[in-house]
């Protein structure tokens, strides 16, 4: 519902209208399967992970602390737009309200921005292990673990909310349809009236802190650490450190680098359909795979999962 506001041509919009795959009819039904199937992997993966992490005596350590936590934070973040997405898809009724969007909005900020501080954590838990390896227990201990869990999850909570209160404060005009699959800063940016530069400057200047200030800090970390690895005189001792860090690199690669193309690129090259392929991309590809990268690559998780299966 919306209502015009005379002269101005100002729109008040009561609700959108999520486009989604509706220009391609005939693939929904096919598309609602795929997605369900991917989010019930999501579900069943990561849930294991956490499983595995909290029960498994070899398992409680820093690292899988960490990827514990980062397996619960993909299902909440997946949580977010797909049930939605799939709703959608299933009843055709793609209207969502006002301040659902904005909720909508608002979770999707906190936890990306979450896991961009998390894996820096997380990197910076390899540093210690492989950098400083006598005192991480005290380094890493439990209490500075858990600090670091929840250092994470509210740093990101201020600037997300004043980003989203910036956005939904914007005039619109015009149309309340969001080509979009769920609401996103990109296509909310395209129903606003006049000029945006400034809260396109926003956008970047949040991405640059949120994102970019923790992806250095990976990079940092892994400088060290790989300068570190190359001294190590036993190639048993370098094979092991270079494959507790692969895992969380590939993690680091496929959330950035689609995270950091969908938001920094200029708003020349941007367009609907590249939009939704890139959020799909770092919304439910990356936490479809985690548990796989986890697991596949890593034989503590292995013989944990091959223990606890049976039963």
């Amino acid at each position: 519902m919306k209502t015009n506001m005379g002269e101005t041509n100002l729109t008040v919009v009561m609700e959108f209208i999520l486009l989604g795959f509706s220009d391609i009819p005939r693939l929904e039904g096919f598309l609602f399967v795929l997605f369900l199937i991917i989010y019930m992997s999501i579900l069943i993966g990561n849930g294991l992970i956490i499983l595995i992490t909290k029960i498994d005596p070899t398992l409680q350590t820093p690292m899988y602390f960490f990827i514990g936590n980062l397996s619960f934070l993909e299902i909440c973040y997946t949580s977010v737009t797909i049930p939605r997405l799939l709703s959608n898809l299933w009843s055709q009724r793609r209207n969502i309200s006002f301040l659902a969007c904005a909720i909508q909005l608002t979770a999707f900020l906190i936890m990306g921005a979450t896991e961009c501080f998390l894996l820096a954590v997380m990197s910076y838990d390899r540093y210690v292990a492989i950098c400083k390896p006598l005192h991480y227990p005290v380094i890493m201990s439990h209490n500075k673990c858990i600090k670091l869990v929840v250092g994470s999850w509210i740093s990101g909570i201020p600037l997300q909310i004043g980003q989203t209160c910036q956005i939904f404060s914007l005039p619109l005009c015009g149309s309340n349809k969001l080509n979009h699959v769920f609401c996103d800063i990109p296509p909310l940016l395209k129903l606003a009236c006049g000029d945006t530069s400034i809260n396109e400057f926003s956008v970047y200047a949040d991405v640059l802190i949120l994102a970019m200030i923790p992806f250095l800090l990976i990079l940092w970390s892994y400088s060290k650490i790989i300068n570190t690895i190359l001294k190590m005189p036993s190639a048993t001792g370098r094979s092991k450190a270079f494959s507790t860090c692969s895992s969380h690199l590939i993690v680091v690669g496929l959330f950035f680098g689609s995270a950091i193309i969908t938001y920094l690129r200029p708003k020349s090259i941007h367009s609907a359909e590249a939009d939704k392929i890139l959020s799909l991309f770092y919304t439910i590809v990356t936490p479809m795979f985690n548990p796989m990268i986890y697991s596949l690559r890593n034989k503590d998780v292995i013989a944990a999962l091959k223990k606890l299966l049976p039963k």
